[in-house]
């Protein structure tokens, strides 16, 4: 019923904000890069992530969309970000998108991220774009033809794979790392077109006083994520348990990201869904 009350993602919109103590999170990443070189260490932004795709599978009803009037549950889990191609006003942002497997080391997290950004500040043309290059050389009316055709035939599920798969759009979540360029992180609207349900901004890390149980202050370093989740796809109680999740993660990485973890099934199609509500 809710997708034909509110029909849009952006009306169905619902803003918060979290703030987690990462203090002993960077002494964990300290230790954690010393033995790396500097190509291969990690960042908040790579704990980020790692730390949403075990959420992502760990709560799977966030791993939903909606689409022509139905909710959707995906098979796989996966995460676009986007990167500046180099650090001035005229680069371009460079889009990506990976799937991850259930238990994924983080080792392997960061290796694919970290190749995958590389690559994508490489110059080399990525195929959507490629994609999109071709599309914005048609005339104005003509384009809209053709991404009015695009929308139909995904709302009744009969967009290719082929143009599916290499679209950030199409993904669980887009995070956007606003820490790198030493910014306070800001709320981001969700998407139309796609289906991506979520959208988390991470902000700069400060230092903030705060007061203990007992009401003794202490200056602490808090990072900040703010996040736009489609309130359609489940209810407010389940996130909440997977904000909790992923608070722990972020906070006690040494607890949670270093564990034995099982390894990871073959990946599958980011068209691979089943519908789960008429």
């Amino acid at each position: 019923m809710m997708p034909y009350v509110m029909r849009g993602r952006n009306e169905s919109v619902v803003y918060h904000m979290t703030q987690w103590d990462v203090g002993d999170t960077r002494a964990w990443l300290r230790e954690y890069n010393r033995a790396r070189a500097p190509e291969q260490r990690a960042t908040l932004f790579h704990l980020l992530v790692h730390a949403c795709a075990n959420v992502l599978h760990g709560r799977p009803g966030l791993n939903r969309f909606v689409a022509g009037g139905r909710i959707y549950q995906r098979h796989g889990v996966w995460i676009s970000f986007a990167a500046k191609t180099h650090m001035n006003d005229d680069a371009p942002l460079a889009t990506v998108k990976l799937q991850f497997p259930p238990g994924e080391a983080f080792d392997d997290c960061v290796r694919r991220i970290t190749t995958a950004i590389n690559e994508a500040r490489s110059g080399r043309e990525q195929r959507i774009e490629t994609e999109v290059r071709l599309l914005t050389k048609l005339p104005g009316p003509v384009l809209r033809m053709v991404l009015g055709a695009g929308r139909w035939l995904d709302r009744f599920n009969l967009l290719p794979a082929a143009l599916i798969e290499p679209d950030p759009m199409f993904t669980s979540m887009f995070l956007a790392n606003l820490g790198s360029l030493h910014i306070d992180s800001a709320y981001h609207h969700l998407y139309e077109y796609g289906t991506c349900s979520l959208f988390g901004v991470m902000g700069a890390v400060r230092h903030v006083v705060v007061a203990g149980r007992a009401g003794a202050t202490s200056v602490r370093e808090v990072l900040q994520a703010n996040w736009s989740f489609d309130e359609r796809v489940n209810d407010g109680f389940y996130c909440v348990e997977g904000l909790a999740l992923l608070k722990r993660m972020m906070e006690d990485p040494r607890q949670h990201m270093t564990k034995s973890l099982d390894s990871a099934p073959p990946l599958v199609s980011t068209s691979d869904a089943i519908e789960i509500v008429p």
